[in-house]
């Protein structure tokens, strides 16, 4: 009798048990339906190395910008966009992760990040929500499981065992050599065609260019047809060029990398031309390739639901301060150009507000409606494409930039909209101030000015009380 109950109650127990997970797969799979239909598809493109005023939008008269200034005039563009860390493997971190540099503790020479960070990644955490995703060109951070962060993705950049142009040209199209522009173009295009029907997507696109090819005596290489753009230019020297802007920086600036990149690519009027004519048709080169990526979601009916976003993993010095290269707390370093396109949304409008590469992630997060991780220290973005944007919080931040190399000087700093405040860590005696409203090209250190000497004490104390907060927080989870 026992055993017969137990049987019945056992049966019962089954079909409650399937009836249950019936309908939460009904519920599992409606709510997919719904929410893929109106989850937009984002393509975030990522350019290596270009400065924020390094496109038409942005005011340069003399650059051929006319895919990215279209982006810009659809959507919205910040004018005051940085990123916290001012070189490729740490930028690249906080972008993925949504953290600054002292919390992932990742840049070169580190091995491969913190699995805790990577799994919290945008790329690990888009996959898992249902969406269709794709990476292809420089990752730019050493993390052996790559393949398993999207279902489609390829992972390359220059090669520097090639000391000329065959470090951007030894990728094929049908057996044709390209360079790795149109390569990177070209897969973007094809992961657009092949995209499932049923899901979202989400494209990350990262250019190598305009990125120089440093074991090369030319630097700069581009497309033939891009030739004879800018062939005509004449550009005018830099800003700060004078000996006196060198000569005001420290012996370890001086006689650093900075300093040596810049005679690689700018110490005659020659070199400066040459240069800044290869660095801007590598821009021009990345432009078009927008144009024919726009032209294929045009093309596959995806264009009225596709948001695109485009930065740049650090800014550049193009000879000011007769300096090279990125690595330093100034703006040339740490300001770089952010755009974000949502169709049918506000277009043309700048926004002054503080915004930085640990925003990319929560922002996608935002569009796509997932969860974004407390972990995260950005802030969403997604607030600007609404007519009438709320308060942005933030009106500073922490730069930093904590490699501990010979040729680069480690160094940190605090930027609010009006100040700037930045010491080297290796030689905190040496600190530097600037008042970005009178002096937005830092020209004059007021660090040892005694009428500013209240200000130095304040930056100096928020910057370490920040920094002592940061230092102290520990990630925590969902």
């Amino acid at each position: 009798m026992g055993c017969r109950l137990n049987s019945k109650v056992n049966t019962v127990l089954k079909m409650v048990r399937f009836i249950s997970l019936s309908f939460f797969v009904f519920l599992h799979l409606s709510f997919n339906c719904f929410s893929q239909e109106n989850r937009p598809n984002i393509i975030f493109i990522l350019t290596d190395d270009q400065r924020w005023d390094a496109l038409g939008f942005a005011g340069n008269e003399l650059i051929h910008t006319p895919e990215m200034d279209r982006l810009a005039e659809e959507g919205v563009f910040f004018e005051n966009a940085f990123v916290t860390t001012p070189i490729c493997a740490a930028s690249r971190a906080s972008i993925l992760t949504g953290t600054y540099e002292r919390t992932h503790g990742y840049t070169f020479g580190q091995g491969e990040i913190k699995p805790e960070f990577i799994d919290q990644s945008y790329p690990a955490l888009m996959k898992d929500s249902g969406y269709y995703t794709g990476f292809f060109g420089k990752f730019g951070v050493n993390y052996s499981g790559f393949e398993s962060l999207f279902d489609v993705c390829e992972n390359y950049d220059r090669l520097d065992r090639f000391k000329d142009r065959r470090g951007y040209f030894y990728k094929t199209i049908d057996s044709d050599t390209v360079h790795l522009t149109r390569y990177t173009g070209h897969k973007a295009i094809e992961f657009i065609r092949q995209a499932p029907k049923d899901k979202p997507f989400m494209l990350s696109i990262s250019f190598s260019a305009p990125h120089a090819h440093d074991p090369s005596e030319e630097q700069f290489f581009w497309d033939k047809e891009f030739d004879s753009m800018y062939e005509s230019s004449l550009f005018p020297e830099p800003p700060l060029s004078s000996q006196e802007y060198f000569e005001a920086q420290p012996s370890y600036v001086r006689e650093g990398e900075n300093r040596n990149r810049w005679h690689w690519r700018f110490d005659t009027e020659e070199k400066y031309q040459s240069s800044m004519k290869g660095y801007y048709r590598m821009i021009s080169e990345i432009d078009q390739e927008i144009k024919l990526i726009r032209e294929e979601l045009v093309k596959q009916g995806k264009d009225k639901n596709t948001i695109i976003i485009l930065t740049s993993d650090n800014g550049y010095f193009i000879g000011e301060r007769q300096l090279a290269g990125k690595w330093l707390m100034y703006d040339n370093s740490l300001r770089v150009p952010m755009i974000i396109y949502q169709p049918g949304s506000v277009q043309g409008v700048r926004f002054s507000d503080i915004v930085l590469n640990i925003d990319i992630a929560p922002t996608i997060f935002d569009l796509a409606g997932i969860q974004i991780p407390k972990s995260w220290e950005g802030l969403s973005l997604a607030g600007f494409l609404d007519e009438k944007p709320d308060v942005f919080p933030r009106k500073e931040f922490i730069c930093e930039h904590l490699w501990q190399v010979d040729i680069i000087p480690p160094s940190e700093g605090l930027r609010t909209e009006k100040w700037k405040y930045f010491r080297y860590i290796n030689d905190p005696q040496h600190e530097e101030l600037y008042d970005l409203e009178s002096d937005p090209l830092e020209t004059r250190n007021l660090s040892l000015n005694p009428e500013y000497h209240d200000q130095l004490l304040d930056m100096r104390h928020r910057f370490e009380e920040k920094e002592k907060e940061m230092r102290h927080w520990k990630p925590y989870y969902y």
